[in-house]
C-alpha cells in the first residue's frame, strides 16, 4: 500500500483574485488550495475569455455597419476616433476589413495604424480582442505589424477606446490597393496577398439612401444584404407581414429570400436580377424602408398567412456568428 502523506498544518498564503498568476492548466493553483489551476481560479479566467458576446459592437456609432465589414464586404475602410484624441506619432487610424497576411493589425513607417476586422479571435468577445490589437498597435514600432494573442480578460473593449459621438463612415473599395501606399516598393508576400485578395474580391456597392445595406455581384445573380438594429423577433413579424401582403419585393424580379443573424442583428437577403444595379436598387430600398417602418409599428397579431409567411422567413435563416 502506498504510504499516506503526513497532513500538514501549514497556513495558506492569502492571495486575493487580482493577483493569481496564470500558470498550467493542470499545475496546483498559486491560491493554495490543493486544486489544479484549470478546476479552481483558471476556471473563471477561461469563462471570462470564453464567453461569446453575442453583440459586441452594440453602443459603437454605426453598429449594423461593424457588423456588416465584419460578414458581408470585401474590401473597405472606415477611419476611427479615439477618445482623448490620437497619441503623439500616430498620424490616423484606422478600420480595414482585411490586412495584407490576414495580419490583426498593422502600424505604418509613417506611424499610422490599420486595424483588421476580419481575423480569427481567441476569446467571445470580439471587442475586447480588437481593443487589445488596437492598443499594442498604438505602441508598435513603426513599419510592423500586430501578431495574434488571447486578450486579458479584464482589459478593455472597443467601447472603452473609441469616442461614442466619433462619425463611423465606411468607404467601400473595389480592390485591396489600400493596403499599401507605394505598390513598387511592396515585398513579393504582400504583392502575392494583394493579388489573391483582388482575385476572390466581390464587387461591393454600399447604398447611399439607407443604413447598412450592402448590393454585391456574384455570376449568378446579385443581392441587397441589409443589417438592420430591430429586435429579431419584431424584425420578422414585420417582414412576414410584408411578405404575406406581397411587399417585400424591390421590385420586379427581386425576392426577399431569407436572412443571416451576425453579432446579435438580423440581415435580409434580397436576390436580384443580374441586371440590376447598385443604382437602380436606390429607390426601392427607400420606398421599402417606408413599408418596413410601418410594418414595425403595426401591433395587431400576425394572421395565419402571416404566420405562414413568418415560419417559411425563419427556415431561411443562417447564423454566420
Amino acid at each position: 500500500m502506498a504510504k499516506k502523506r503526513p497532513q500538514t498544518k501549514a497556513k495558506r498564503p492569502q492571495i486575493t483574485d487580482g493577483e493569481i498568476p496564470v500558470v498550467g492548466a493542470r499545475e496546483p493553483c498559486p491560491c493554495g488550495s490543493g486544486r489544479r489551476y484549470k478546476a479552481c481560479h483558471g476556471r473563471a479566467a477561461a469563462q471570462a475569455v470564453t464567453e461569446l458576446v453575442h453583440r459586441p459592437f452594440e453602443g459603437l456609432p454605426g453598429e449594423c455597419d461593424w457588423v456588416a465589414l465584419r460578414e458581408l464586404v470585401p474590401a473597405a475602410t472606415a477611419p476611427l476616433t479615439l477618445k482623448g484624441g490620437l497619441p503623439e506619432g500616430v498620424p490616423s487610424v484606422t478600420l480595414a476589413t482585411v490586412l495584407p497576411m490576414a495580419w490583426p493589425a498593422l502600424r505604418r513607417e509613417d506611424g499610422s495604424v490599420l486595424l483588421g476586422l476580419q481575423n480569427d479571435t481567441a476569446s467571445g468577445d470580439l471587442s475586447r480582442d480588437l481593443a487589445d490589437t488596437l492598443q499594442r498597435a498604438l505602441q508598435a514600432k513603426p513599419g510592423t505589424p500586430v501578431q495574434a494573442r488571447r486578450a486579458p480578460a479584464d482589459g478593455p473593449r472597443l467601447q472603452d477606446l473609441l469616442d461614442p459621438e466619433g462619425p463611423f463612415e465606411p468607404v467601400v473599395h473595389s480592390g485591396f490597393e489600400f493596403w499599401v501606399p507605394d505598390p513598387q516598393n511592396a515585398t513579393p508576400e504582400v504583392t502575392a496577398s494583394l493579388e489573391r485578395a483582388n482575385a476572390a474580391a466581390i464587387p461591393t456597392v454600399k447604398l447611399t439612401g439607407v443604413d447598412a445595406a450592402y448590393w454585391c455581384e456574384t455570376p449568378e445573380k446579385n443581392h441587397l444584404r441589409w443589417v438592420m438594429p430591430h429586435p429579431e423577433e419584431r424584425l420578422l413579424d414585420a417582414l412576414a407581414r410584408l411578405h404575406a401582403a406581397g411587399r417585400s419585393s424591390l421590385g420586379e424580379g427581386t425576392r426577399l429570400v431569407g436572412s443571416f443573424r451576425a453579432h446579435g442583428l438580423t440581415v435580409p437577403v434580397w436576390d436580384l436580377p443580374s441586371g440590376v444595379s447598385a443604382e437602380d436598387t436606390e429607390k426601392p430600398a427607400a420606398e421599402f424602408a417606408e413599408r418596413l417602418a410601418a410594418a414595425l409599428a403595426t401591433e395587431e397579431p400576425l394572421t395565419a398567412d402571416e404566420r405562414r409567411a413568418r415560419g417559411g422567413l425563419t427556415n431561411r435563416q443562417v447564423t454566420l456568428s
